[in-house]
This record gives C-alpha cells, structure tokens and sequence, in this order.
C-alpha cells in the first residue's frame, strides 16, 4: 500500500477464482494466460496486461516452487525494467486509485502478481 501527497492509493493482490467486490476497484488480470475454467463475464476483468506477465520460459522454470521464489522474483523485476506495460500500469494505479492485481496461481503468497505488486510500489514512490 503507497501513501501519496495527494490521494490515498491502495494496490491489492486477488485470485480471480475469488468472488469480485467493489472494494477491488479496477480489476487488472496479469497473468499471460487466460485463467482456466473462468468465464470473461463473470471475471469481471477491466484490464488484461497479459505483456506484464512474465515470459512463459520464467513462469515454466519458476513453476511455482517455493525454493524458487526470491530467484523467480529478481529475474522477474528484471524482466520488468524497460516493459512499457509497468508505465501503463502504473498510470492506472495513479487514475484509479484502488487496483486489484488478479492472478490465477494456487498459491497466494508466491506468484507473479504479489512480485509485481512489490515491483509496482518502487516504481511509483520513484516517479
């Protein structure tokens, strides 16, 4: 969660196998692949940036593995830098002021969205 000078802006990270709220705010998927079994009525999904999610050769190497996860995390922040897509992001958060991060992994504590979220935090108290 970020605090600015001008307004409060909140970053929240939610499967989107959970029901949608309308505290989530802008619904943004971020994962490359549309999550299985999901309908895109029902998702309530606003935005897909599935060009922020990491490339499939990461998400497959990463494969959810626990031991993996601090790696899976700095390779993935170094896949971000340059991605015009965390800008893009980044001017959502910015206009919108409550985001939900959603994702599809099974694992709620290690998965790309809770990663790019931490990512997404340094970028905006930079700029």
């Amino acid at each position: 969660m970020l605090v600015s000078v001008k307004n409060f802006i909140m970053i929240k990270v939610k499967r989107i196998y959970d029901e949608p709220s309308p505290e989530d705010g802008l619904r943004v998927l971020v994962d490359r692949l549309w999550p299985r079994g999901v309908k895109k009525e029902v998702a309530r999904v606003d935005v897909w940036l599935k060009e922020i999610a990491p490339s499939d050769e990461l998400r497959k190497w990463f494969s959810h593995d626990p031991g993996r996860w601090e790696e899976f995390k700095v390779k993935y922040r170094e896949e971000l830098e340059g991605n015009p897509n965390l800008a893009r992001l980044a001017q959502l958060v910015r206009e919108n002021n409550a985001v939900t991060l959603l994702y599809s992994a099974k694992d709620r504590d290690r998965n790309n969205a809770v990663a790019l979220r931490e990512v997404l935090e340094g970028y905006l108290s930079r700029s």
